[in-house]
């Protein structure tokens, strides 16, 4: 019997579709595609309308082609009603342990929702997962659910309060991993800036112990919310002075006017977001800033927007991730009257614009420099694509996965680097 398993959404969701590939390799086959496979697992993403709507059309698709439809992720809980009518099962994310249960209760003809809360801690599966071959990455989840009360996030319908797993079982899956020679480690959580604070240590404690694993590697840090960061700013800055620690950093602002960030429930201000960043940029020679942007908050006046556009003008972020607000019902935001569409696709493109304009000059500045780059992944037309330290994308033709080695910058974009192997 064969098992097709499509992702969509974050670092997450990817994450618990290699959970999900461990446990149903066990029993099933794994299909390459959907023509092959009687059954369809749709690890599915929550975060907004529009991509609510994609994956229940492609369900829909499924199930017309005559196929078993198993639904996990966020949108069994957000959009459990509307899922329920489509698929076959539902697995909730904190569930997935159940994914093998919940195909053999289909296929024998049940409908199956294995969606009560589990406090399991998915780090201690990691002898269950199947990783890939085609790539150096491991993904390691280091908790479930958050502690935000954003009012426009319907993801914590979905994962719910935070529940961080255990530092002995996370750094068991690290070993392991690093053991059948992955070099680059992706944390991620909700809200890595979290992690601990239900236990009563902190990320910087974690990422200190992950540092004292023996071992060439890299670790990426995941999202983290600024009001967490700054509560550790010193002790999170000591624990990224580690070479295995990519000088990178995903602090979401998602808008530049406090009063604003004050109706999204968001929990800190602008300043805050500046002087992490400061704070970064002045013990490290080279970090890249990743941050996010929501344009059209119900609140979101024109003088608003304008803040939104001169913080990323000041700041200059490596990476910013736009996203229209999008209403999610059961938010407060929900309740409040919506922006025009078209206004929120002109505060997109102006943003974007900007954006790609740092990019280019912020990327251009290490045309002619030597880096020292570690091969993660196959790229397009037969190129590989490697991360210096502050984890910059560098596109090199020549190199084996895994592999560290000295490149010259020959080239930029707005969004990557081009290298020559030395």
């Amino acid at each position: 019997m064969k098992v097709y398993l499509e992702t969509y959404g974050c670092t997450m969701n990817q994450a618990d579709s290699d959970l999900i590939r461990g446990i149903l390799s066990r029993k099933y086959q794994l299909a390459n595609s959907i023509d092959e496979a009687k059954i369809a697992v749709i690890n599915t993403c929550g975060v907004i309308e529009f991509t609510e709507r994609k994956i229940l059309r492609r369900m829909e698709e499924l199930k017309r082609m005559g196929k078993i439809v198993i639904a996990a992720g966020c949108l069994t809980r957000i959009a459990r009603d509307k899922v329920s009518k489509i698929c076959d099962a539902l697995v909730s994310p904190d569930n997935i342990h159940l994914i093998d249960e919940a195909v053999e209760r289909a296929l024998n003809g049940e409908k199956v929702e294995l969606l009560s809360l589990n406090r399991i801690d998915k780090a201690c599966m990691y002898r269950l997962k199947r990783r890939l071959n085609d790539n150096a990455i491991a993904i390691v989840s280091i908790s479930e659910g958050c502690l935000g009360k954003c009012s426009y996030c319907a993801t914590k319908m979905a994962r719910g309060h935070l529940r961080s797993f255990s530092i002995e079982n996370i750094i068991s899956e690290i070993r392991d991993v690093i053991s059948i020679g992955y070099k680059e480690i992706q944390l991620t959580s909700q809200d890595t800036g979290a992690y601990g604070l239900d236990r009563g240590y902190t990320l910087a404690d974690l990422l200190e112990k992950i540092s004292e694993i023996e071992g060439e590697f890299r670790v990426r840090v995941g999202m983290m919310n600024p009001q967490h960061a700054i509560n550790i700013l010193d002790d999170l800055i000591n624990a990224f002075s580690s070479e295995k620690i990519y000088k990178f950093i995903h602090i979401p602002v998602q808008s530049g006017d406090n009063k604003v960030l004050e109706d999204m429930r968001r929990g800190y201000t602008v300043e805050d977001f500046i002087e992490i960043v400061k704070s970064f940029r002045k013990h490290f020679d080279d970090v890249t800033l990743s941050t996010d942007i929501i344009v059209g908050f119900p609140t979101e006046s024109e003088e608003s927007f304008w803040k939104s556009y001169e913080l990323i003008k000041e700041v200059k972020p490596d990476i910013v991730n736009i996203t229209r607000f999008s209403p999610r019902k059961g938010t407060l935001a929900a309740k409040m009257k919506d922006i025009p569409d078209w206004i929120k696709k002109e505060r997109s493109r102006k943003l974007t614009e900007l954006t790609r304009k740092i990019g280019l000059e912020n990327n251009i500045k290490f045309v002619g420099r030597r880096k020292r780059v570690l091969i993660t992944r196959r790229g397009k037309e037969n190129t590989l694509l490697s991360r210096t330290d502050s984890y910059r994308p560098v596109i090199i033709d020549k190199g084996y996965i895994g592999e560290f080695t000295n490149v010259k910058i020959c080239g930029a974009t707005f969004n990557y680097l081009k290298g020559l192997v030395l």
